[in-house]
């Protein structure tokens, strides 16, 4: 019987670590089979990442032990475990943009200083790699070009270059789109076809029940119990996540009492340097008390038409009015995010990392981002270093609200998890109670409980005469929030219905670019 047959591919025996008051780990026991799809679940902050990253040696753990196949390791730096056969995919790729996916798979395993000959060895068995996995990436092309699945591909064929056999996906859908992660879904079939060890962490139940063959659920920082996915169901699994039963909420009732007209589009459009029209004839109201979706694959204009909206591009024909207010000629200036927020809109971006936090500031920095000059906020530097400053107030009624984990407001934003980041801006935004709020993949890397009561927060601006612009790539959750519905297609808007009159297929087709 061969090690990988008699031992686990991973064991982690009695893992414990802490960031100061934060238990981030508490006496970790978890086994991980040999050739299995195994799913990690929990809340944001639950200790998954923490524990992957461990696994990683990101971090070193304060107490306890790992083992993989059988024998004891230590695992010091990621290079320590890309030695032992460890690999891992970050929700946020590690790629540099300029160079081409080729010089990107050899950044720091270059192989010796004969590069050119470094070069045609790595090609020959990067080809092997492509070919025996069906990933189908082009190393000639600049990493810039490239979709966002593409970008994972690069990321799975980098770690199986440099000899992985266990892999590590730390939330590996949030940003594509669902032909994408169908696509993802396959190529993993085929790593554990050909004896791959895949650890999958997500907040997506479904996928979990889908491509998974055991589940653990983490909470609090514990194993909470691991499962034999075919024998569990999504409903347990929520619970064993939170602690309780989920409210599985119909969608609420369509507004009745809409108000005046907040926003009013007429005609946008949007052109790259490359002459490239990003946006065409964009024309739609949002009026106080309504939420309406954008549905649609990422990358059809719904990026673009945030941008312009909040301030930070330009637009290149048409009107765009705010209260009545022409502020087309406003858009895409220098100061004009702050302009739109004294205006009554506030941003929740896509991309929270780029545009929502700054990960090495404190989380009670970030709770203030872009509102610190205003009139009750006001920061002067005396404020800021004599506790507790407002900043600092502002943060723990957020934490408060919002469950953010850990419940620290001096740690760097960077080491939330991704969910609790996203609470971050969603509370920072939320509490301004602006007359337009724009917001993107609002529940992007956020758990089942956080999911509900971020929908919950979103109805309840609505009932207070709040216009809502909600893009999200998730139809369920267009279905669920919105008033009225646009689809948008190759940056133009291609279908409209109200939820009443909302039929998936349709939509389905109209995401498609079909015509019904």
């Amino acid at each position: 019987m061969s090690k990988i047959e008699k031992y686990p591919a991973i064991e982690f025996v009695a893992i414990d670590k802490r960031f100061g008051a934060v238990h981030a780990n508490a006496d970790v026991n978890l086994k991980i089979q040999s050739g299995h799809i195994h799913g990690i679940v929990g809340e944001n902050g639950a200790g998954k990442s923490t524990l992957m990253n461990i696994l990683y040696g990101f971090y070193e753990a304060d107490s306890g032990e790992i083992l993989i196949d059988g024998e004891k390791v230590k695992i010091k730096t990621s290079q320590d475990a890309i030695a032992l056969g460890v690999g891992m995919v970050h929700q946020h790729f590690m790629l540099v943009d300029n160079f081409t996916v080729l010089e990107n798979i050899l950044l720091g395993h270059e192989a010796g200083w004969l590069l050119k000959k470094g070069k045609q060895v790595a090609v020959a068995r990067l080809q092997e790699i492509n070919n025996q996995f069906n990933l189908s990436v082009d190393f000639t092309a600049l990493t810039s070009d490239l979709s966002v699945g593409q970008q994972q591909r690069v990321e799975i064929i980098k770690a199986l270059y440099r000899g992985a056999d266990v892999l590590i996906l730390d939330e590996p859908t949030a940003v594509l789109t669902p032909k994408e992660a169908e696509q993802l879904f396959s190529i993993l079939d085929v790593l554990k076809q050909q004896g791959k060890t895949i650890i999958l962490i997500t907040h997506k139940l479904k996928e979990i029940m889908s491509v998974t063959d055991a589940v653990t659920v983490m909470r609090t920082g514990r194993v909470i119990d691991t499962l034999v996915t075919k024998n569990t169901d999504t409903e347990k699994l929520a619970e064993l996540m939170v602690g309780r039963k989920i409210v599985s909420h119909e969608p609420g009732p369509l507004s009745q009492s809409l108000g005046k007209k907040i926003l009013h589009i007429h005609n946008l459009g949007v052109r790259d340097r490359r002459g490239v029209d990003l946006l065409k004839e964009i024309s739609f109201d949002i009026a106080e008390g309504e939420i309406v979706g954008i549905a649609g694959v990422s990358g059809n204009g719904q990026s673009e038409l945030l941008q312009v909206l909040s301030g930070l591009r330009r637009p290149t024909s048409g009107q765009i009015r705010l209260n009545q207010k022409d502020i087309t000629s406003l858009l895409g200036k220098e100061g004009c995010a702050k302009q739109m927020r004294a205006l009554g809109v506030a941003h929740v971006p896509e991309d929270r990392l780029r545009d929502g936090v700054v990960k090495t500031f404190s989380v009670h920095e970030n709770a203030v981002l872009g509102y610190h000059d205003d009139e009750d906020l006001h920061l002067g530097w005396l404020n800021t270093y004599m506790p507790p400053s407002k900043s600092v107030q502002r943060a723990e009624a957020f934490i408060k609200q919002f469950d953010i984990r850990p419940t620290v407001t001096d740690i760097k934003t960077s080491l939330l998890s991704g969910g609790n980041q996203q609470k971050l801006v969603l509370a920072r935004e939320m509490a301004s109670e602006p007359e337009l709020l724009l917001i993107g993949q609002p529940t992007r890397g956020v758990d089942i409980g956080a999911i509900e009561f971020i929908h919950e927060q979103i109805k309840n601006l609505r009932a207070k005469g709040k216009a809502i612009l909600l893009v999200s790539v998730e139809l369920d959750e267009i279905l669920a929030l919105s008033d009225r519905i646009l689809v948008m297609c190759a940056g133009k808007i291609v279908g409209s219905t109200t939820r009443s009159d909302a039929d998936e297929q349709k939509i389905g087709l109209w995401m498609a670019g079909v015509s019904t």
